[in-house]
């Protein structure tokens, strides 16, 4: 599964899109420099049901914005990303090529 896909995947599950999780980590003070992954990923479990790997995924955004690491863009791999940012505004208005 790509990146984009992880949070495509999380916003079917939880009806939030990534650039909602972000303001609701603010809300919470978990975005914060130094915040430990641990808490981010207990928050998400607790509140939405997120198992790791897709905590994981949104713990990247919280924490890094959008960018990833050009490692599998346009790889062809099962994890291959067409692009080296993420889309977190919502399936719905996520532009062709994401």
């Amino acid at each position: 599964m790509s990146f984009q896909a992880y949070l495509d995947n999380i916003e079917d599950r939880t009806g939030l899109t990534p650039r909602q999780f972000i303001e609701l980590a603010k809300e919470r003070g978990l975005d914060a420099p130094g915040t430990k992954a641990g808490a981010i990923v207990e928050w998400l479990a607790a509140d939405y049901g997120l198992g790791r790997g897709h905590a994981m995924a949104l713990v990247h955004v919280i924490q890094k914005g959008p960018k990833i690491s050009d490692k599998h863009v346009g790889s062809g791999g099962t994890h291959a990303d067409p692009k080296n940012e993420l889309w977190l505004d919502g399936k719905a208005t996520k532009p062709e090529g994401y």
